[in-house]
């Protein structure tokens, strides 16, 4: 999961002219989200931004207004509420915003996630398997998201054995693309709630994965990749 946490903002760490921000703030009864850029500040009084194009500068503002202040920044999405202080139509347009008592800060996922709900196969992977595999090494569970990185399974009735460090193998159905048998994961946390446990699972590829395709080739990795970009970023169908 993403983790929030607050602090206290340094200008050193977390400003830099020309970063890219966004405004978010309500304007004759709507709220909207608006593009600016970062030209300057005084530390501990105030900031000074582009005035957003998209606002128009014949919009009043009225001094106090509230609003949102967000931006990417090292990996993050830094945020923080504020008040606009003052503003300047000429000879630039300009925008003076409060400066930040705190700072809200969350680490984006390397990966994106996307949801899933699948049923999925988990088999405890010994470093010495020999013949068959006790049912007793084998759960069955829900994948609940995924991306290339690795996935989320809750798991109704979780063995002991399956905690934080232990290595699975997994399958399941990857939605439209193919089967996948024989995927190695690693268990990177597992926690229990209401009776079932949540596992996060990361991903080691080319080991033994294989996947059953329909329709086209390519790696258990490939075709895990196809799927998230797929539902992050859409296809629009022509008209």
């Amino acid at each position: 999961m993403n983790e929030v946490t607050t602090t206290q903002p340094t200008p050193t760490s977390f400003l830099a002219v020309g970063l890219s921000l966004k405004l978010s703030l309500i304007l004759n009864g709507q709220k909207g989200m608006y593009g600016s850029t970062l030209l300057g500040w005084k530390d501990h009084a105030w900031l000074v931004c582009e005035w957003p194009l998209q606002v128009g500068h014949g919009t009043e503002i009225p001094r106090g207004t509230l609003c949102t202040v967000s931006y990417l920044h090292d990996g993050k999405l830094v945020g923080y509420r504020t008040e606009i202080r003052d503003m300047l139509s000429a000879p630039v347009p300009l925008l003076f915003i409060a400066f930040p008592q705190s700072v809200e800060e969350m680490h984006l996922r390397k990966h994106a996630r996307v949801s899933s709900c699948e049923p999925i196969v988990l088999e405890r992977a010994d470093d010495n398997p020999v013949g068959k595999v006790p049912s007793a090494a084998i759960v069955g569970g829900l994948l609940q998201n995924l991306s290339i990185g690795g996935c989320s399974v809750i798991v109704p009735h979780a063995p002991a054995w399956l905690r934080a460090g232990t290595k699975l193998r997994m399958e399941f159905e990857l939605a439209g693309l193919g089967h996948v048998t024989n995927l190695t994961g690693l268990v990177k946390s597992a926690e229990a709630a209401q009776g079932s446990c949540t596992l996060g699972i990361e991903f080691r590829f080319r080991e033994m994965e294989y996947i059953e395709y329909r329709g086209w080739g390519g790696s258990v990795q490939q075709a895990i990749e196809q799927l998230t970009t797929q539902k992050v970023h859409p296809i629009i169908p022509l008209e």
